[in-house]
């Protein structure tokens, strides 16, 4: 017995939607869409019109529709991460970059851009630490051409990833601990940026996406309140920023306030100020480095 044509592109996103929906997948049918993309190649634009037509649905979207539904991220299936102008390779191993992120890439630019902000300075020097994919750097380099951009990732996993992505953009990728790296560099970059892991230890995210797939090393903060690598990642930041240099990291909304107090204790920074991410939640906190009392040391390079 012969089978007859399989169903169309439309009614297999239809049906996808449908399926993934069911699933609890958060967006259900810009999924169903951009699986249907990935296989076909051709754009959402082009797929959209393909769909008003007869086009049959691409061999082997059930499959992946199946993956999606088992809430495998959809990143992990497609293997590329959108992030501001970049299409990142991402996989196991390595945090899929968030939208919410791109607004603190804005951050690093507007005040790089500001005009008054490095007075004499041709070449902004800026390091990303725990860069997982790369996308913060990456995009830094890609917006920002003849910046000299750093990176650094702990993760081996995440490095490898990070490697794939940062290298062809000229950004200098460091394997190494956001704690104690790049002491070479002391007191020379205009700009450190950071989203470091953040969450408490005994908090399991909701989505599993998240829980099951996201490397734990790129989710928990350290301690019961997970402040151990956002603490850390300020104070290397005061060691590695010239005097008057900007530092801005990502947090949890619930952080904002903790994050802006511990800043504002240590002495060591001017400007502190809480950012919203595009969703109107308290998503990073920027601070500049004070310049340094007559008699202090400078850091040591």
């Amino acid at each position: 017995m012969t089978e007859g044509p399989g169903p169309s592109l439309a009614e297999a996103v239809r049906a996808a939607t449908a399926v993934l929906a069911a699933a609890g997948v958060p967006s259900p049918r810009v999924d169903a869409e951009l699986l249907a993309e990935h296989l076909l190649g051709v754009g959402l634009g082009r797929l959209r019109a393909l769909m008003l037509g007869d086009t049959p649905a691409p061999e082997g979207y059930a499959d992946l529709v199946a993956e999606r539904a088992r809430r495998i991220p959809l990143q992990h299936i497609t293997g590329v991460a959108h992030f501001r102008y970049l299409e990142l390779a991402v996989g196991p191993g390595v945090f899929i970059p968030r939208p919410e992120t791109e607004s603190v890439v804005q951050l690093v630019l507007d005040w790089l851009k500001a005009g008054d902000r490095l007075p004499g300075t041709a070449r902004p020097k800026i390091v990303d630490l725990g860069t997982g994919s790369g996308a913060i750097a990456g995009s830094i380099a890609h917006e920002l051409p003849g910046a000299e951009v750093y990176a650094v990732e702990f993760s081996e996993f995440a490095h490898a990833w990070a490697a794939k992505n940062l290298l062809p953009l000229g950004v200098v990728l460091v394997r190494g601990d956001l704690r104690d790296a790049l002491p070479e560099h002391n007191g020379s970059f205009d700009v450190v940026v950071s989203n470091p892991p953040y969450i408490p230890a005994e908090a399991i995210p909701n989505e599993p996406e998240v829980a099951l797939h996201d490397p734990p090393e790129a989710l928990y903060g350290g301690g019961a309140d997970g402040m151990e690598l956002p603490t850390a990642a300020a104070a290397s930041a005061a060691r590695l920023l010239a005097p008057g240099g900007y530092f801005v990291m990502e947090h949890a909304e619930v952080q904002a306030a903790w994050i802006a107090g511990m800043l504002e204790r240590t002495g060591l920074w001017t400007e502190v100020a809480t950012h919203l991410d595009l969703n109107g939640k308290e998503r990073a906190t920027s601070a500049v480095l004070a310049p340094r009392a007559p008699g202090d040391r400078a850091a040591p390079k």
